[in-house]
């Protein structure tokens, strides 16, 4: 009986590795395409690692796992990205970064949103996510990332989409990872949760899942956000 219960412990820990290994790739992807936007900023490259490497380092100790204190902890995870975003918005050295961008590498970023929902998929199958965070549930960001390369081919390379079109295409995008964001911090468990009760948001408090509300949701918005104020000031 031992035996078997190690056997299946040892299949459980070999496919998260797995899950885990897609998802450091698709980090790595989505790094890439920052980093390229950003006319490979070597200090701002630096700041993202030195990020991965002290978020990686906590969420290893299990640090985010302990959802019911007040206020939560997982607040030390996704408020300084998103801090920062408003000071690159609200300040004049930040808007000078933000128009420096190239939004051509910052719209092919979204295409690491297709992987993203498979490993969300996996997760849930090995009951780390509730389902409504899934394609078969409320999430539907994995259109984002179908549509990405497509739209972001058809912009910048052909020529055969407008503005406009391109406007609407960020909104849309943007109000569905604003969706599953919520629906992703309602599910965690603790103080807050409104969702998942039957099967929590855990996974995401776990190394190296952090990195998905600490660094690739952020970035995420961050593009759109970027992208529209380029589309509208040019137009």
């Amino acid at each position: 009986m031992q035996n078997f219960v190690t056997e299946k412990l040892n299949i459980m820990n070999d496919i998260l590795f797995y899950i885990s290994l897609i998802f450091i790739v698709t980090c790595i992807l989505c790094i890439a395409f920052f980093y390229k936007a950003t006319g490979n900023s070597k200090t701002v490259l630096i700041i993202i690692l030195a990020w991965f490497a002290l978020q990686g380092f906590i969420s290893s100790t299990g640090f985010y796992m302990q959802s019911q204190t007040l206020p939560p902890r997982f607040l030390l995870l996704v408020a300084p990205p998103f801090i920062s975003i408003l000071v690159f918005f609200f300040t004049k050295k930040g808007k000078r970064f933000i128009d420096s961008l190239n939004t051509e590498y910052l719209t092919y970023l979204h295409s690491v949103r297709l992987p993203v929902e498979i490993v969300l998929f996996l997760l849930f199958l090995h009951k780390q996510i509730p389902q409504l965070m899934t394609f078969e549930g409320r999430n539907f960001d994995i259109l984002s990332g179908i549509s990405a390369p497509i739209v972001a081919y058809l912009f910048f390379k052909r020529r055969k989409i407008s503005a406009k079109l391109m406007i609407v295409w960020n909104i849309i995008c943007l109000l569905l990872v604003f969706n599953i964001m919520t629906y992703g911090v309602l599910s965690v468990p603790g103080p807050m949760q409104q969702f998942g009760f039957d099967q929590p948001n855990i996974g995401v408090l776990k190394f190296p899942f952090v990195w998905l509300p600490g660094f690739i949701v952020p970035v995420v918005i961050f593009s759109h956000l970027v992208s529209l104020r380029s589309l509208f000031r040019n137009n």
